[in-house]
């Protein structure tokens, strides 16, 4: 059962000191994070930096060896995933989970409805859906003749037809190219817009990170060592040595 907590922000999620330990491994080591209400927050890292297991931590995937979640000023630490959704805490994965033998109608539909609306109104839910996020001209295919970066969208409509307050996104722009990525950019932008949600996104795509984000967070080694505007973040020393190693920072200063 979640409670109110003293000094939590209700328009916020707030994460602190949360661990993950496998069997001696330190996936996620006392990390803090707090997510805004209407603000893009990219988390990067170079890969086995512990994004998607922290990731699998708030959302209620994994167990945490340590910290606490609080969404919206209630502590919500061990949730369900499912009670996470029921109070506005949607996530996508890495590999697209659409229904394959589904149109694109019917799997944002199923979005809709699995938010509590009734028929009527989660067909009127997703036809607004698709026609803001401009993939109404898809609402007939099924989900298995789409592109791959169409495709991503269609999940991250799905997960938008759930209403929520809170959407994190796990790597959307993996094996798009640039012409893909733009147009996802844009949809989380719009996303963001409309719902004025907060968004954190998990994304190995620069381009994207840096062209939507207000702010950043680094991991390395399941620590948190970076965050800042993407200005900060890009000239930060720990960052450029998270993903070059200590010797290739040392290099790039000295080339500089």
């Amino acid at each position: 059962m979640s409670t109110p907590v003293d000094g939590a922000t209700a328009d916020a999620l707030e994460v602190r000191e949360v661990k993950v330990h496998f069997a001696g491994v330190r996936a996620v080591d006392g990390v803090d994070l707090t997510l805004e209400k209407g603000e893009i927050l990219g988390l990067i890292g170079p890969n086995g930096a512990g994004k998607t297991t922290f990731m699998n931590a708030i959302s209620g995937f994994v167990p945490l060896t340590g910290g606490t979640v609080r969404l919206a000023g209630e502590e919500v630490t061990g949730s369900s995933p499912q009670n996470l959704v029921k109070r506005g805490l949607v996530r996508t994965f890495q590999q697209v989970a659409t229904f394959p033998d589904l149109t694109v109608f019917e799997n944002v539909e199923l979005g809709a409805l699995g938010s509590g609306l009734n028929r009527r109104k989660a067909r009127a839910r997703t036809w607004e859906l698709l026609e803001g996020l401009r993939l109404d001209h898809l609402s007939r295919y099924f989900a298995s003749a789409l592109p791959h970066g169409e495709e991503r969208r269609v999940g991250i409509a799905r997960a938008v037809a759930v209403n929520p307050t809170f959407l994190l996104l796990d790597e959307p722009a993996a094996g798009l190219n640039d012409a893909e990525s733009e147009e996802l950019a844009r949809t989380i932008q719009q996303v963001r817009d409309d719902l004025n949600c907060g968004v954190l996104l998990v994304e190995h795509d620069m381009r994207v990170i840096f062209g939507v984000c207000q702010r950043i967070q680094v991991l390395d080694y399941g620590k948190s060592v970076a965050e800042g505007t993407p200005e900060q973040i890009r000239g930060d020393r720990k960052v450029i040595e998270a993903y070059l190693g200590k010797h290739g920072a040392e290099e790039l200063v000295d080339t500089e």
